[in-house]
């Protein structure tokens, strides 16, 4: 048998020394047996310690005892249950999941859409007006124009890519977060929120970069979903995490240094500023589902045929 004595001055360990010891319970104390003995015996040993109340700790195996002078007990199970009480929603519950939203299929659906389209600005193809237009020439994010006012290269720019390779490491990084933000906010708000990271990224890329940067694909909008995820898990985590809150914007950070960083021709700016743009619209998205819940079907909807709408009329822009 091994005896932890927890005493703070070897004469109150003499004074007790020849009086009868009983063993403090969960139950003597009138509480639930909710964690294991061992954690909840330490734990009430730095609660009596700290109100000076004599004890000691045996370790008879395979069991713990936490015993108290019977002249103390009465002291000891009030400082306990005082202790518990106050602790009892101590750490406090992770918040319940939410229901995901069953939209694979359509979120897939999009991603294939996508891959049709680099197809499409690959191909020879004629325009009513007779002429084969130059995609990657009319839609890419050019710093120049952008600040001249041809906006809609912020959008155009998302759904083009320089080769196929490009085009698939996007679909197949970028798709699996995708689809975990659609099922998480529904189709129509996760559209519109990735789509304007993306714009947004885009944006602030193109002022601060020299007149003649190019970029085309949609790693912007990929790494404005990342930080979307990161800001949801941070605002809906806050309290369960508390000084780890900002865990999973680390981890974000860590997959953009990851897989936003490599490559003679990465533009480390857009995927820097569409994660941003991300973080903050993840953080006003969630504040507002927090106060006024998920979209509805119809708004949900609505967001849909706007994203939709944004990208078609900009590529009317663009072929104008």
């Amino acid at each position: 048998m091994v005896i932890l004595p927890c005493m703070d001055a070897q004469h109150d360990m003499d004074s007790v020394r020849e009086q009868a010891w009983t063993p403090l319970t969960p139950a003597g104390a009138g509480l639930a047996e909710s964690l294991h003995k061992q954690q909840y015996f330490r734990l009430w040993s730095l609660v009596l310690a700290a109100r000076d109340i004599p004890h000691r700790l045996e370790y008879d195996p395979p069991a713990w005892r936490l015993l108290v002078p019977d002249d103390r007990m009465t002291d000891a199970i009030r400082e306990v249950r005082l202790y518990e009480e106050e602790n009892r929603h101590w750490p406090p519950l992770p918040p319940a999941p939410r229901p995901l939203v069953e939209n694979s299929l359509a979120t897939l659906s999009v991603l294939i859409l996508l891959a049709a389209f680099h197809n499409i600005t690959l191909s020879e193809v004629i325009l009513i007006n007779g002429v084969a237009p130059d995609w990657l020439g009319l839609g890419m994010a050019q710093a120049a124009k952008i600040k001249a006012g041809e906006w809609w290269r912020l959008v155009t720019a998302l759904t083009l890519h320089a080769d196929l390779q490009h085009l698939l490491s996007n679909l197949a990084i970028g798709g699996v977060f995708v689809l975990l933000l659609c099922r998480e906010l529904g189709s129509g708000l996760a559209w519109s929120l990735l789509l304007g990271a993306g714009i947004v990224g885009n944006l602030i890329n193109a002022s601060l970069q020299v007149p003649g940067h190019s970029s085309v694909g949609a790693s912007t909008a990929v790494f404005g979903v990342v930080g979307i995820l990161a800001a949801l898990s941070m605002v809906r985590y806050r309290r369960y995490l508390q000084r780890r809150w900002l865990l999973p914007v680390a981890a974000a950070l860590a997959l953009l240094v990851l897989l936003g960083t490599e490559g003679a021709n990465t533009d480390l700016g857009a995927h820097l500023f569409g994660f941003l743009a991300g973080i903050a619209l993840g953080l006003l998205a969630e504040l507002l589902i927090a106060r006024y819940g998920h979209p509805g079907r119809g708004l949900n909807a609505v967001l849909v045929l706007l994203s939709i709408l944004t990208v078609t009329v900009a590529w009317w822009l663009a072929l104008a």
